[in-house]
């Protein structure tokens, strides 16, 4: 096991420099390289490099120049989507761990190219999905793998998060999502509600997702947002953009589970992930942040999963609350940031296959342009590849650890 592990970080926008801010906190980790195209985020990530761990990593605007390092061991690519996956195939080319963010994949084709560089270089490659690792999630995952729902039998999540002024203003800011949404029509960004609930169902070990079909609503969000808080004038008040403001996905898997997907960021509404988990024993909700449990709940109605926490939190969460880190990266999304970017520096570390893999990573980018194309034929039913070439029904135990999600060590807490 290596003691001290040396980063290359790819994409220094605020994304890019706020996981960087939890990663300098690591006493385990030394930052050596970073890559940005934007001079002014490098000056910005040197700045907090020097303010919190008093050295200025080597920085570049040519990614090829961080990739060729030999003292780095890993690579995080904190880029916009449309270049996560060309990297990692570069990073693992170069002999690197690599972490992306999260994002659509652009095609299929992308997502096999990432799933055969891994397997041909032995480097893996883990999608860094922040929401695998969040307490309800955690706590719901224990629940499932105590056999507390019994069979699993459906599972809805979504994006739904009103980005109606971040999109529409892509033009003067340079958002990324501003592109997206002119030009691509489907499920643009699944993998926040899919992650956690590929691991409730075993995809990629025991299961799989087979086909889906996709439907878009009309696009009229970001125009009328446009009109009513910026000018008739501007752009984005009359273009006509190609993702529609409700996306819905319904995804078939092997052993006859059904999944439900939204997307919706062009409209007014809270935000939410939608969770659902339905089981042949119980139920779990997230917009009620409630529970059901057949035979231990009251007759037809809800409980909070708060009740739940003390029997089932995840031990891993357990920890966390009780070591004092949680309240130094609350942050991060609440948490959970720190969470999964801990369990890819685990993985690197110990030299094993990390919690989310790349098997997983291109199942879950996948989503985006296959509901691509499901949409444009009128939400006809399309197969999902599968990634993993048959061996989702022979693979091994998986890597054990805290930070495992296809099992739940509790034997590492005691």
């Amino acid at each position: 096991m290596k003691d001290k592990i040396k980063l290359g970080v790819i994409g220094l926008g605020g994304r890019g420099r706020g996981n960087l801010g939890i990663l300098l906190k690591m006493h385990d980790i030394e930052v050596t390289a970073v890559c940005d195209l934007r001079d002014d985020y490098i000056e910005l990530t040197k700045q907090l490099c020097k303010e919190r761990v008093d050295y200025v990593p080597f920085a570049t605007r040519d990614h090829a120049e961080l990739l060729k390092r030999e003292e780095i061991d890993a690579v995080m690519v904190f880029t916009g989507w449309n270049e996560h996956l060309p990297l990692c195939v570069e990073a693992m080319n170069a002999g690197k761990y690599v972490a992306t963010e999260v994002g659509g994949a652009n095609s299929i084709e992308q997502c096999w190219e990432v799933v055969r560089t891994s397997e041909r270089t032995k480097m893996p490659c883990m999608l860094l999905e922040n929401c695998c690792y969040g307490r309800n999630e955690m706590t719901v995952l224990n629940m499932v793998k105590k056999g507390v729902f019994g069979e699993l039998i459906h599972a809805e999540g979504g994006y739904l998060h009103d980005l109606q002024s971040h999109i529409a203003t892509g033009y003067e800011t340079g958002h990324f999502r501003t592109a997206q949404n002119k030009h691509r029509n489907g499920e643009l960004y699944p993998t926040h509600e899919m992650g956690p609930i590929a691991k409730c169902l075993n995809i990629n070990r025991g299961n799989r997702m087979i086909a889906l079909t996709s439907v878009a609503s009309k696009a009229r969000g970001l125009n009328d947002w446009t009109r009513n808080h910026k000018s008739p004038d501007h752009p984005s008040a009359t273009y006509p953009f190609a993702n529609g403001d409700v996306t819905t996905t319904i995804i078939k898997c092997a052993h006859g589970e059904t999944i439900v997907l939204n997307h919706n960021t062009s409209l007014p509404r809270p935000y939410s992930r939608k969770n659902i988990i339905q089981g042949t024993r119980a139920i779990w909700m997230e917009d009620k942040n409630s529970v059901y449990i057949d035979g231990i709940s009251p007759p037809h109605q809800w409980e909070p999963i708060d009740k739940y926490y003390e029997q089932y939190e995840h031990p891993l969460w357990k920890a966390y609350r009780e070591g004092g880190k949680l309240e130094q990266n609350a942050e991060g999304h609440g948490g959970m940031d720190y969470l999964v970017l801990r369990a890819f520096v685990e993985a690197v570390k110990n030299q094993t296959q990390p919690p989310i893999d790349v098997y997983d990573t291109a199942t879950w980018m996948a989503i985006t342009c296959l509901s691509e194309d499901s949409v444009a034929l009128g939400g006809q039913m399309v197969a999902i590849p599968d990634f993993t070439n048959g061996k989702w029904f022979t693979r091994g135990d998986a890597v054990k650890g805290p930070y495992s999600l296809d099992i739940v060590c509790d034997d590492y807490f005691n």
